[in-house]
């Protein structure tokens, strides 16, 4: 898998950025790892692992760190790939495969296929997900069934050309939908998400759903203002 580079958004991940790390010993494909210059404690817990790159984030949220790591990819393809150990590392081969032998440009991956599952969803981040993932195909005709799960795997230029601009995790929803809106092969694959290894999910539930619907909504009346303008 030497054509690929995992980005990695760290923060306060202490605990368990190194266990991921170690996981992924086994596999040649690149790392690049976005983090805070003051998270001190996340960046000496990894400072004995090597074929790494750390990149400084330069402002805020977990959307400008992802496209902080996407821009500065420089192999074929990319995936967001997890600090927190919920992500299994062999199903990174399974959608490299994907990519490599389809006409597809990015596999998102789904924990509710049939043969996907999560050891770390609650009750209200289900609902939520399963909300926006119906709004995704009913207003944006979007073939995937986990919108809200950031375990991407794609096609790196293809990901510059959409012009992600999201700083926050609103980045979940446009991600999709712009690939989608320019015309790119989209696909789930269904995934295991393992419980988390420390620390607690960095989502707010309400806060974030705001600005995920806040953006969706804008992204529909754009579609709009787009079809009117070219009749």
């Amino acid at each position: 898998m030497n054509k690929l580079t995992l980005i990695i958004p760290a923060k306060n991940e202490s605990e368990s950025l190194p266990i991921v790390l170690e996981e992924l010993k086994s596999f040649s494909l690149k790392v690049i790892i976005i983090l805070e210059e003051e998270d001190t404690k996340t960046i000496e817990s990894i400072e004995n692992f090597e074929n790494i790159k750390i990149i400084y984030q330069l402002n805020k949220g977990y959307g400008d760190a992802l496209i902080q790591g996407i821009n500065s990819v420089e192999t074929e393809y990319f995936c967001i790939f997890n600090a927190d150990g919920s992500f299994v590392p062999s199903e990174l081969t399974k959608m490299y495969n994907i990519l490599e032998t389809q006409n597809i440009d990015f596999v998102f991956g789904s924990r509710y296929m049939k043969e996907g599952y999560s050891e770390d969803d609650t009750f209200i981040t289900l609902v939520g997900n399963k909300i926006f993932s119906f709004m995704g195909k009913l207003f944006f005709s979007l073939n995937i069934s986990d919108i809200l799960y950031t375990f991407v795997m794609g096609k790196a230029t293809k990901a510059v050309e959409i012009n992600l601009i999201e700083k926050d995790f609103a980045f979940c929803v446009e991600l999709p939908i712009k690939a989608k809106r320019n015309g790119f092969n989209l696909i789930s694959f269904p995934c295991h998400e393992r419980p988390r290894i420390a620390g607690k999910k960095k989502v707010n539930a309400f806060k974030d759903g705001f600005l995920i619907l806040t953006s969706m909504v804008k992204m529909f009346f754009q579609k709009i203002f787009i079809k009117l303008e070219k009749n």
